[in-house]
C-alpha cells in the first residue's frame, strides 16, 4: 500500500478551471471518499490519481514518486468504474485474468491470483459465467475482483454503487467495508451519495466547484462543520437552515430573532459581529424536541412520516423554501402527531449552529452530549 499526496493539484480545460490548488494527503491503508454533488470536480480528482487525465498544475506523488508524467499503468493503482467495464464474450476468470495476460504473467501465478480474489469476494462458484448471467452485485464484485489481482498499492473506486438497487447498495457497503478490513490497502472512493460516505470513510472530503471544503472523519465533519456547505450537505436527512438576525453577540452567546420575530439563544462565539448581522442559523432534525418553554418556535405539521422505528415531521415556517425536518426515536411521534396540528419545537441552545454571511461557521461552546 502507499500514501497518495496532492499538492496545489490543478485541471484546466480550455479557459475553465475543474480542480483549483488541491492539497490533500490520503495516508497509507485509508479508505477516503471523495463526497460532492454532481459537477462538483470529485470524479476528475479520481481520473487525476488515476492517471487518466493530465494535471495543469502542482504535485501528486504515490507512495513518495513524483507521477505527474507516469503513464497509469506504472502508477500502481486500479480502477473500478460505474460501469463494471466487463467483457460480454469472457467468462468471469477470463475477465479477471486478462490484465495479468496481457502483462504476460505465468499462467500458474494468473491461476493463484484469480481464485485468490475470487474466494474474497465470494464469487469462485461463478468463475465459469459470463456477465450476463450475473446480477449487477455480482458484476460489481468481478470489476473488483479485476482490480485485485494486479495487487495494487491504491485502489480508486469512482462511484461504483451507483447502478444498484437501494437495498443491494447496503450490502455492497458492507462487503467494501469487510474488503478494506482484510486487504488493508489504500482506498479512495468517489460518490455523490453522503450516506455511502458516511458509512465507508475513514475520513471524507468534502467538494464543492472544484475545491475541498473540509476533511476530516465522518463524525468530526458531521458535528462540527466548518461552514454552510458542509453542514448541509453531510447528514440526512440534512439539516435544518433558518435566516436570523442577530440581536446580540458575546463570546459565549448569540441572541437570535427569527423570521417570525421569535427570539431564540445559541451557544456560539459571535463577538465578532455586530447587532444586525444577518446569519444562518442550523440545527440537525434530531435535537429538534415536542414542547418546551424557552428557545422555542411555533410551527404546524404539514406532513408525518412513520418509517417504524423513527418517525418524521414536516413543518413549514416563515422565510424557508422547504419546511423544517423533525426527526424522532420510536413510534411517539407518529402516535402523538397528526397533519394540522399546533406544534412547539424546543431547539436546545448547546445543539444550534450559527453562519456568518460568508457561510464560515462560528465556534461553538463546549457542551455535554445530546440525548436523542
Amino acid at each position: 500500500m502507499a500514501d497518495v499526496k496532492l499538492q496545489a493539484v490543478v485541471k484546466t480545460h480550455g479557459s475553465s478551471t475543474i480542480l483549483h490548488g488541491i492539497d490533500l494527503d490520503i495516508r497509507e491503508g485509508e479508505f477516503m471518499v471523495f463526497v460532492g454533488p454532481s459537477g462538483c470536480g470529485k470524479s476528475t480528482l479520481l481520473r487525476t490519481i488515476a492517471g487518466l487525465e493530465d494535471i495543469s498544475g502542482g504535485e501528486l506523488r504515490i507512495g513518495g514518486r513524483l507521477v505527474n508524467d507516469v503513464p497509469p499503468a506504472e502508477r500502481g493503482v486500479a480502477m473500478v468504474f460505474q460501469s463494471y467495464a466487463l467483457y460480454p464474450h469472457m467468462t468471469l476468470y477470463q475477465n479477471m485474468a486478462f490484465g495479468l495476460e496481457l502483462a504476460r504473467v505465468p499462467k500458474e501465478e494468473i491461476e493463484r491470483a484469480v481464485h485468490h480474489a475470487a474466494r474474497i469476494l465470494h464469487i469462485e462458484h461463478l468463475l465459469q459465467r459470463k456477465p450476463k448471467d450475473l446480477s449487477g452485485g455480482q458484476r460489481q464484485r468481478v470489476a473488483i475482483g479485476r482490480a485485485i489481482v494486479r495487487k495494487p498499492e491504491v485502489f480508486l473506486f469512482d462511484e461504483p454503487l451507483s447502478n444498484l438497487d437501494a437495498a443491494l447498495r447496503v450490502r455492497m457497503r458492507y462487503e467494501f467495508a469487510k474488503l478494506h478490513d482484510e486487504l488493508k490497502t489504500t482506498m479512495v472512493y468517489v460518490t455523490h451519495d453522503q450516506v455511502e460516505a458516511m458509512t465507508l470513510a475513514d475520513r471524507i472530503a468534502v467538494m464543492s466547484a472544484g475545491r475541498i471544503e473540509q476533511v476530516g472523519s465522518p463524525l468530526e465533519l458531521y458535528e462540527h462543520p466548518n461552514n454552510l456547505f458542509v453542514a448541509g450537505f453531510i447528514g440526512s436527512p440534512r439539516m435544518n437552515l433558518l435566516p436570523v438576525e442577530l440581536l446580540s453577540g458575546q463570546a459565549h452567546e448569540a441572541v437570535l430573532r427569527l423570521a417570525d420575530g421569535q427570539q431564540l439563544r445559541a451557544l456560539v462565539d459571535a463577538s465578532g459581529l455586530a447587532p444586525g448581522a444577518s446569519l444562518t442559523l442550523g440545527v440537525r432534525p434530531e435535537h429538534l424536541r415536542l414542547g418546551g418553554h424557552d428557545n422555542t418556535l411555533q410551527t404546524q405539521v404539514a406532513f408525518v412520516e412513520s418509517l417504524g422505528g423513527t418517525t418524521y415531521a414536516y413543518c413549514p415556517y416563515p422565510g424557508l423554501e422547504e419546511p423544517l425536518t423533525c426527526q424522532f426515536e420510536g413510534r411517539n411521534g407518529r402516535d402523538r402527531l397528526r397533519m394540522g396540528d399546533a406544534l412547539t419545537l424546543h431547539l436546545p441552545p448547546e445543539a444550534l449552529y450559527v453562519f456568518d454571511d460568508t457561510g464560515r461557521a462560528l465556534r461553538r461552546q463546549a457542551a455535554p452530549e445530546l440525548q436523542p
